[in-house]
């Protein structure tokens, strides 16, 4: 782990009311709404399962791509949502900056994957 990375310990950062103007920016802060160990744990494992359904998808000769590619969706939001309402007991990111939570659900779990971040 020679490289840094954001927010090593999760730590809550408060919300940023003007904004957030990259994705590096808003990293810290997404990282500080999964602070509890179970809904990091459900993100890393909806995240892997949406990946490996989508792969199927697209390298099977399936005729139901299309309901494969909604059933990652729905598999990877549904657990990761469980995650923040159960045991976070907050709001998901994505409702309020969809495009850099997706960017930092992959981005959380290849730092895992990796062996960057400690689960």
């Amino acid at each position: 782990m020679s490289e840094k990375i954001a927010n090593p310990n999760c730590s809550p950062v408060p919300y940023k009311k003007t904004g957030y103007k990259s994705f590096q920016e808003f990293y810290p802060y997404y990282l500080g709404e999964h602070h509890h160990r179970t809904n990091r744990r459900l993100h890393l494992i909806s995240t892997t399962n949406s990946i490996m359904i989508l792969l199927y998808a697209f390298l099977s000769t399936s005729p139901h791509t299309l309901p494969l590619i909604l059933l990652a969706l729905v598999q990877g939001y549904g657990l990761a949502w469980i995650g923040h309402f159960f045991f976070e007991k907050n709001k998901p990111a994505t409702f309020n900056h969809p495009i850099y939570s997706f960017m930092g659900d992959f981005c959380l779990w290849w730092e895992v994957i990796s062996g960057r971040r400690q689960f």
